[in-house]
This record gives structure tokens, sequence and C-alpha cells, in this order.
């Protein structure tokens, strides 16, 4: 049984401290070796909305892409997403399968996931998180990437986030 190692967006503007500590606790029961970038703001992309906090996960698994994939859609819906039909709308958790090693793939599902060459929110982690990791398409390292992405295009901020909090 080989280990694969994939990375994973995560994204609340609903309850988002809740639910990004909860996204990261159903992450490490579902898969091995979890680990998180910092937390980061952004203005809600696509739609009026409120500001999201964003993330990068990395974490081995030994499940397909498709069991990856539905192993997601679960965390999200067990967490209350709902509207999974519209791209651009308020949600209490995202979770994308960004890449699952260096697969190039259009099915079960598009990997790399295009997003990570235009959404700052998902670049900047990534750069944090696996800066020398090699993005399958581009040829580059995603410091690179981070380094050549036009910063004027999506404003964005890391912030200080508590994972534990005596309530939980």
């Amino acid at each position: 049984m080989s280990l694969h190692t994939i990375l994973i967006s995560i994204g609340s503007n609903i309850e988002r401290e809740h639910y990004t500590r909860q996204s990261v606790i159903a992450l490490k029961a579902h898969f091995d070796d979890v680990r998180v970038s910092s937390v980061y703001e952004s203005e809600a992309v696509g739609f009026d909305g409120s500001p999201f906090y964003n993330l990068v996960a990395s974490a081995k698994t030994s499940k397909t892409i498709a069991q990856v994939c539905e192993t997601l859609k679960a965390i999200e819906t067990s967490h209350g997403r709902v509207h999974r039909d519209k791209k651009f709308c308020a949600r209490t958790l995202d979770l994308d399968l960004l890449t699952y090693d260096s697969v190039v793939t259009q099915s079960p599902v598009i990997l790399p996931r295009e997003e990570i060459c235009y959404n700052a929110f998902v670049l900047w982690p990534l750069a944090e998180l696996v800066p020398d990791d090699i993005h399958p398409v581009t040829n580059k390292n995603y410091a690179l990437m981070w380094r050549e992405f036009d910063k004027q295009k999506q404003q964005l901020w890391p912030i200080d986030f508590t994972w534990s909090t005596a309530k939980e």
C-alpha cells in the first residue's frame, strides 16, 4: 500500500473560525501526516460576501483520487455545506483537492486544480507550506509561482489564528 501526497485548499466564510478549526480536525481523522499553512483572510472572489479564511493542508493517503474527493465532500456536508451547485456563494466549508502526487488528469476531477495559478488565496498558502514542490503543469515550484504572481489582482493577508479555544 503506497501513500500519496495530497494538497487540499480550505476555505470558510460562515462561522469561519469554527469551521476552519473543524476542517483540520476532520482531515486528521481521515488522512495521515496532516500539515497546514498559516490562515489567510481574503475578500470573497466572484460574489459579494463576507471575507473568507483560507489555508492549504498537505496530507498522506492510500485512498484513490475519487475516494479523496468523496471524503472531502462528506466532510463538507457533515459541516453544513449547502449549495454545492453554486460556484460563487457563502459556505461553511470548502475543501478542494489541489494535487495528488504529480498526477495530471481530467477525471474524476481536474488535477492539478486550475485555481492554483490564478487565486492568491490558494497560491500564497501553497508557497508557504510546500515552497519547493513543483507544479506538475508549469514545472515551477510554488515559491517561484508566488513571486511571479500579480499581487495587485487580489487582496490577501495572513492572520493570527488561534487553533484551540476553551469553548471547543
